[in-house]
């Protein structure tokens, strides 16, 4: 794309290794991604827009110490992946975690990517901010699968894809998504809804989550987890604004925003 600086991109992210389109480069840049570049829904929660159009989205996730949510960092990482030279399709999915097994399938809100490759096609996603993905899968159904961080494992669903990663206690589904590819439309109407809707999630709750090499950290409203690559957690329970911003800052790498009193404000105890 000629308007991504993939330099500014490689910097954010720390990244100065080959930019052949291998799976080797695609590994590399997907966990580091997650890492440098975290998810955190700031803006739907104060009311303000979520801009897709690339300019907005450099202006915000590259040269700002920020971060967002999946229509943004899967954009961003899949105009850095076209500059390089692969072949990237935009994917949606319907989220279903900790759903009910009998609860209706919500909209498809969730953006993901498929990479094709000389041995195959792989899923990419920098964005699913309820447990982030550390590295590209095979786009292999019914199969099981490792990353650095988790066992994850694709199989069919009907007529779709669903997406579960291994927690303590079992198989947790992320998503169910299908290979239909998505126009830029299809993305701006789900981010008015996600980013707008009274009822949205993220336009009611702060979700934050940073993937980092030997931890996970992960912020719901005041409930901040940092869990080990052995699964020992660390659960704390934030006390005031002035902690809100540290941990924003400090852990998060993400700029804390000047209304932090009216943000902790918001936060369901």
């Amino acid at each position: 794309m000629s308007d991504f600086d993939l330099d500014a991109y490689f910097a954010r992210i720390g990244y100065g290794g080959p930019t052949e389109p291998t799976l080797e480069t695609l590994t590399a840049i997907h966990g580091l991604q997650v890492s440098a570049i975290p998810f955190e829904n700031l803006d739907p929660l104060l009311g303000r827009p979520v801009n897709l159009d690339m300019e907005s989205l450099q202006a915000k996730l590259v040269r700002s110490r920020r971060g967002g949510y999946c229509f943004e960092l899967n954009a961003l990482f899949k105009a850095a992946l076209e500059a390089l030279g692969y072949a990237v399709t935009g994917l949606a999915g319907r989220p279903v975690w900790m759903a009910p097994p009998d609860a209706p399938l919500s909209s498809r809100t969730h953006m993901l990517l498929k990479v094709a490759l000389p041995d195959g096609p792989y899923l990419a996603d920098a964005g699913f901010g309820a447990q982030l993905l550390d590295a590209p899968l095979k786009l292999q159904a019914d199969s099981e699968q490792s990353t650095p961080w988790a066992d994850w494992r694709l199989s069919h669903a009907e007529a779709a894809l669903s997406l579960a990663v291994r927690l303590p206690d079992g198989w947790q589904p992320t998503y169910i998504f299908t290979l239909e590819p998505q126009l830029p439309t299809d993305y701006e109407m789900g981010n008015w809804f996600t980013s707008t809707r009274p009822q949205s999630l993220f336009v009611n709750n702060l979700v934050a989550e940073r993937l980092t090499d030997d931890r996970r950290y992960n912020l719901v409203n005041r409930k901040l987890t940092e869990r080990a690559r052995d699964g020992t957690a660390m659960v704390h329970t934030l006390t005031g604004a002035a902690e809100l911003a540290e941990v924003l800052d400090k852990l998060f790498d993400i700029e804390p925003p000047a209304a932090a009193e009216a943000v902790f404000a918001r936060l369901p105890a």
